[in-house]
C-alpha cells in the first residue's frame, strides 16, 4: 500500500539552530539580497538524491544537534553532513537507529536527531521536500533578512512543516539498505583551509597561520581568534563581497563571510576561501583550531573540478544502488 498527498511534519523540539534551506537565492545580490542556502550544498544535494527529491528541494539544516520530529504518515528520510546519532521511535515505543548517508523508510512515529560529531552541521532531506512558499525564487531561510523558509526564522517547538506530495511505500518497521555513502571525509581535529590571497597588501599574511573559531560565529560570518594581523594602513572603499570573502576588521581578527553575509563591505580583504573548502569550513566547531594555506586561482579551480568529478562518480554509483523512485544521474543537475 502507498500513502499519497500532502503531509506535514511536526517539530517536537527544534534543536539549537534548525532552518529550512535549499541551494540558495541567486540573481538578487544587486539589490542587497544575500544568497542564504545550505552551507554545504553538496551534502544537501546528496541527501535529496538519496530520498528521490530534485537537487534543489528544501531540506532542514541543523547545527550542533538536530531536531525531534513527528511524522503522521510513512516517509523516507536521509541524513548527511557531520556524523550524528539518530533514533526513530515507533508509535508502540520500539526504537531503531537511523543510519547516516542512506535512504531510510519510516512508518509513522518520531525521529530524534542527536548531537553532531566530527563537525557541527547536518542536513535532513524528507521525501517530497519541505514545501514552504518560495520567496525570490528560493525556499531558503535568510535569518539576517528575516524572510524565506518558515517565516524567516529558525524552527521552534510546535511548528508544522508542509511536505511536497509524494508516494511512499507503507512499512511496518524502519527499513534501510546496509550500504551508506559519504561525500566528504570527517573533519580532522585541526583542518587546513585553502584560500586565494587578495592582490592588495595583507593577503599573504594569513598563509601558514593558525586561528581559533570564535563562538560568536554564525551563518553570516565566521569570526577567528588569534594573534592580531596588522591592517593595510589605508581606509578601504566599500566594495562587493561574497560568501568566502575573508575580511580584516580594525581589531586584526579576520572574519570569513558565509551564506547569509551582506553583499558589500568596507573592511580590507585578505582573500577568498577556495570553493572546495567552504563545506569543510562550515563544519569547524566553536573553539576549534584551523590552519590557512595560500593557493593560486588556477589551483582553486583545479580542486573544484576534481570535486565535481568526485560527485559525478558518486552519482553514477547511486544509479546502481537506489530504487526506481530516485532521480537518475543523467537527470540530476549537479550543484
Amino acid at each position: 500500500m502507498s500513502a499519497r498527498g500532502v503531509a506535514t511534519v511536526e517539530v517536537l523540539a527544534a534543536g539549537p539552530l534548525t532552518t529550512v534551506q535549499d541551494r540558495g537565492r541567486t540573481g538578487w545580490r544587486h539589490v542587497g539580497v544575500a544568497c542564504a542556502g545550505a552551507l554545504d550544498v553538496d551534502a544537501a544535494a546528496l541527501a535529496n538524491r538519496l530520498v528521490g527529491n530534485p537537487p534543489g528541494s528544501a531540506v532542514l539544516e541543523f547545527t550542533l544537534s538536530g531536531p525531534r520530529l513527528r511524522f503522521a504518515r510513512p516517509t523516507r528520510v536521509a541524513v548527511c553532513g557531520a556524523l550524528v546519532d539518530a533514533v526513530f521511535i515507533e508509535a508502540g515505543g520500539r526504537r531503531s537507529a537511523v543510519g547516516h548517508g542512506r535512504p531510510v523508510e519510516l512508518p509513522p512515529g518520531e525521529l530524534r536527531i542527536g548531537r553532531l560529531r566530527l563537525g557541527v552541521r547536518g542536513w535532513l532531506a524528507i521525501a517530497g521536500g519541505i514545501d514552504v512558499p518560495e520567496c525570490l525564487g528560493s525556499r531558503s531561510t535568510d535569518l539576517r533578512g528575516g524572510f524565506g523558509g518558515l517565516d524567516g526564522r529558525r524552527l521552534e517547538t510546535g511548528d508544522r512543516l508542509p511536505l511536497g506530495a509524494v508516494q511512499v511505500d507503507r512499512v511496518r518497521r524502519p527499513r534501510a539498505p546496509a550500504w551508506w555513502v559519504e561525500f566528504d571525509d570527517p573533519l580532522p581535529a585541526e583542518p587546513c583551509i585553502r584560500y586565494v590571497p587578495d592582490a592588495r597588501p595583507g593577503g599573504p599574511s594569513l598563509d601558514g597561520s593558525g586561528w581559533q573559531l570564535d563562538p560568536r560565529s554564525n551563518r553570516q560570518g565566521l569570526r577567528l581568534k588569534g594573534d592580531a594581523l596588522a591592517g593595510p594602513g589605508v581606509e578601504a572603499v566599500s566594495a562587493a563581497v561574497a560568501p568566502g570573502t575573508i575580511q580584516l576588521p580594525p581589531d586584526g581578527q579576520p572574519i570569513v563571510l558565509m551564506a547569509d553575509a551582506q553583499v558589500t563591505g568596507g573592511y580590507p580583504r585578505l582573500g577568498h576561501v577556495a570553493a572546495v573548502d567552504m563545506p569543510r569550513l562550515a563544519q569547524v566547531a566553536p573553539g576549534q583550531w584551523l590552519q590557512w594555506r595560500a593557493i593560486d586561482a588556477a589551483e582553486s579551480q583545479r580542486l573544484w573540478m576534481l570535486r565535481r568529478a568526485q560527485w559525478r562518480r558518486l552519482s553514477h554509483l547511486l544509479d546502481e544502488r537506489l530504487p526506481p523512485y530516485a532521480v537518475r544521474a543523467t537527470e540530476f543537475d549537479l550543484p
